[in-house]
């Protein structure tokens, strides 16, 4: 009995043979330590010296793959040391393909991140929102072909199994309309350049703040108060976008009031200060690159208004809110220079002439 169990273990196996396939794949699983260990080691000691990084993070990249071929090395000779036909022999020859086709695409799908500064070069065309994208894509393509790959080796056609879910995608788009027009309205604002990542954007009514990540539905935009707001692509699609990161230049605009007791060469003279110092600041933009006034605008209710009119260098609020600050001295020093003073808002009241004659006062009599 027990020599009838040893030869017919399972599948008409010898236990022996059972034995012997375990002793084979557990001695390459060793050899994928040793491989790992002193054989890629060695490898990376030779990329370490040379000046690039790309080899650095290809061999990175490859590594858990590379380290995954001894096990499937490990299986395919097992299979081949088992006496095995028919069905069984079929089976064990489509797992070794399977593995196989699995180790390459593994290893294809790594390598696309070191290798993705070959798209990088593409952001001088597109965005690199876009070019991320478009690595997703690339991504999601050969995992595709992969799985298809080794369902064709098992048997399984792939051509019926997309017919099937082309029906399935058509009802699925009927009822995730918005789902499709947010996707598509999120490669436009990338293919329009709208605004990219780390942008200071407003949507009036939506939401202003900075843009953190374009993703295929929605938006994520922080707000100042630093709180996540995920908007819809379709809103920024349809929406006028105010990206005030692609400004050139940030402007100032502001209306001085001065009094109307200001007589005409002090208001010459604070005009000529507030012009000559502009004019010759570096922190301002100067004509005809920008426009830039200081002229008497109007005369309001209670005061004389000069317009002030002009551009910073700068972009960065921090630094403009400083130099508007300056401004700001400077001018009170203008108007103070000048001997007037800034006007607030009044009103006079003209009394032509008082009633002669008052009306009489009315005297409840005694109880």
């Amino acid at each position: 009995m027990v020599k009838d169990v040893w030869e017919n273990g399972l599948f008409g196996i010898d236990i022996g043979h059972f034995i012997v396939a375990v002793f084979i794949f557990f001695a390459f699983l060793l050899l994928r330590r040793f491989f790992a260990r002193f054989i890629i080691g060695r490898i990376k000691i030779v990329t370490k010296r040379t000046k690039t990084v790309i080899d650095d993070a290809i061999l990175e990249a490859l590594e858990k793959p590379v380290q995954f071929i001894p096990v499937v090395l490990g299986v395919f000779f097992a299979a081949e040391y088992l006496p095995i036909y028919g069905g069984i022999e079929v089976m064990a020859n489509n797992f070794v393909r399977s593995l196989i086709v699995f180790v390459i695409f593994w290893g294809l799908v790594n390598l696309l991140n070191p290798m993705s500064f070959l798209l990088r070069r593409l952001e001088k065309v597109f965005t690199s929102s876009l070019v991320d994208w478009l690595l997703k894509a690339i991504k999601v393509t050969f995992i595709f072909i992969g799985a298809a790959t080794i369902l064709e080796i098992w048997g399984i056609k792939v051509g019926p199994i997309l017919a099937g879910l082309g029906l399935f995608g058509v009802a699925v788009a009927l009822g995730a309309q918005d789902l499709f027009k947010n996707l598509i309205s999120g490669i436009l604002v990338i293919a329009e350049k709208r605004f990219n990542l780390g942008d200071w954007v407003r949507v009036d009514g939506v939401v202003e703040g900075t843009v953190e990540s374009i993703g295929f539905r929605s938006t994520l935009v922080r707000r100042f108060d630093k709180a996540p707001v995920f908007v819809p692509n379709s809103k920024l699609s349809d929406h006028a976008v105010i990206n005030f990161s692609s400004m050139t230049h940030r402007r100032i605009y502001w209306k001085i009031g001065v009094e109307y007791r200001t007589t005409v060469k002090q208001l010459r003279q604070i005009r000529d200060a507030i012009e000559q110092y502009i004019l010759k600041s570096d922190y301002f933009a100067k004509p005809p690159k920008v426009s830039m006034f200081v002229r008497i605008d109007r005369f309001s209710d209670s005061s004389i208004d000069i317009m002030i009119y002009c551009f910073t260098k700068t972009t960065e609020w921090g630094k403009w809110l400083e130099i508007k600050e300056t401004l700001a001295y400077r001018i009170k020093e203008f108007v103070e220079e000048a001997g007037s003073a800034f006007a607030f808002p009044s009103q006079s009241l003209y009394v032509e002439t008082l009633p002669t004659e008052a009306p009489e006062i009315f005297v409840p009599p005694a109880a």
